[in-house]
């Protein structure tokens, strides 16, 4: 087995298609990029890696009909190290997105099942592009997640103590409970030897010590500071996660329109799918252009542009000529159309230099895209 052999099997050229979710997701909640997001993007190329080599696993047998070269059945990696590499890989993704806090695992979990799902069985029924829309859209949410749960993290109470823990917002974290330790035991003397005083019968050193009262902020029962009422509200101008839930719909919708399409993309004859996915490509860049606030950053309208170019063009083609060559263009024009949407997400969002920055991936999958398909 030859490394080159693994880059066709996972697929690496459309890798590039991934850490956008996760940047748009941060982008589209009001976070900016932290730690969180960076773990958001590892778990995302994990789990995306994973669905690859679990979808070869899965179509092996139709792939010796229709695809003898595919690294499985031409006989270059076993099925069971394509099936090895799926759970490993998902176990990577989970663990990363673990250490992005509870809620980020939560979603990851999701996703990571929706994959498995998907190519274990829902790829070839109706809800198979509905599937494949829903890992798409919870990709994009778990950069939301992780970015503004490591931004609660950050977030500190008065007098520079840390707030309660994103996950467990009635639970304060360790650096909290010190203080409070610390300050029961100034106020019984820091811990001296001398008995206490017993206020009732005079000082008694057999009478039990006297315990100091506890405000109600001490037993965890006063009002929270602002930032750990909400752990989420942390992004800019108080992001949360549901901010992020239209973009993460839209490209849901762009993944379904190319998932519908792929369905054909062996045998081809199908003009329907390549029109409704020209449709429904219009539709995406209309909102990916559309004002959030009171104004879209000029970055926002290109990248909605140059997203609705990338895309549009092939299933024009392939709705005038549905032949298999032309429909697998169709399909991989609709995934590198990926990386344009979602730096359009984050510049309407307000992030342009994120939105930039997306596209800085575009030529890197565009060159490697010619050494491995995408598709």
């Amino acid at each position: 087995m030859r490394p080159r052999d693994w880059a066709e099997l996972l697929r690496v050229s459309a890798l590039f298609t991934v850490p956008g979710d996760a940047l748009a997701g941060a982008a589209s909640a009001g976070g900016r990029p932290n730690r969180g997001t960076a773990l958001a993007v590892g778990a995302s190329l994990c789990l995306y890696e994973a669905g690859m080599a679990l979808n070869d696993w899965s179509d092996r047998d139709e792939d010796a009909i229709d695809r003898p070269h595919r690294p499985i059945p031409s006989g270059r990696i076993s099925p069971a190290a394509a099936l090895g590499a799926a759970g490993a890989l998902t176990a990577a993704g989970l663990g990363l997105a673990a250490r992005a806090g509870r809620p980020a695992l939560a979603v990851a979990t999701a996703l990571s099942a929706t994959v498995w799902a998907y190519d274990l069985h829902l790829k070839h029924t109706k809800a198979g592009p509905a599937a494949m829309a829903a890992a798409r859209g919870l990709d994009l949410l778990l950069g939301a997640t992780a970015t503004l749960s490591a931004a609660g993290r950050r977030a500190t109470a008065p007098g520079g103590a840390v707030a309660a823990r994103p996950d467990r917002p009635d639970r304060p974290d360790r650096a909290v409970r010190g203080a409070r330790r610390a300050a029961g035991n100034a106020a019984t003397g820091a811990g001296g030897s001398a008995p206490a005083v017993n206020a009732a019968t005079g000082a008694g050193g057999s009478a039990p010590a006297v315990r100091p009262a506890r405000t109600a902020v001490a037993r965890g029962q006063g009002p929270a500071p602002a930032a750990s009422r909400h752990a989420f509200r942390v992004g800019r101008g108080g992001g949360s996660v549901r901010a992020a839930a239209p973009a993460a719909a839209v490209l849901a919708a762009h993944t379904y329109a190319v998932t519908t399409v792929s369905r054909n993309e062996t045998q081809g004859g199908s003009t329907r799918a390549p029109l409704a996915a020209l449709a429904a490509t219009g539709a995406v860049a209309a909102f990916a252009a559309r004002p959030r606030g009171t104004a879209v950053p000029a970055a926002a309208v290109l990248l909605a542009v140059a997203y609705a170019r990338t895309a549009a063009v092939p299933y024009l083609h392939a709705a005038l000529n549905p032949s298999p060559p032309l429909t697998q263009r169709a399909v991989g024009g609709g995934i590198r159309a990926m990386i344009p949407l979602q730096a359009a997400l984050a510049a309407r969002s307000g992030a342009g230099v994120t939105g930039l920055a997306v596209m800085g991936l575009v030529p890197l999958a565009r060159k490697l895209a010619r050494k491995v398909s995408p598709t």
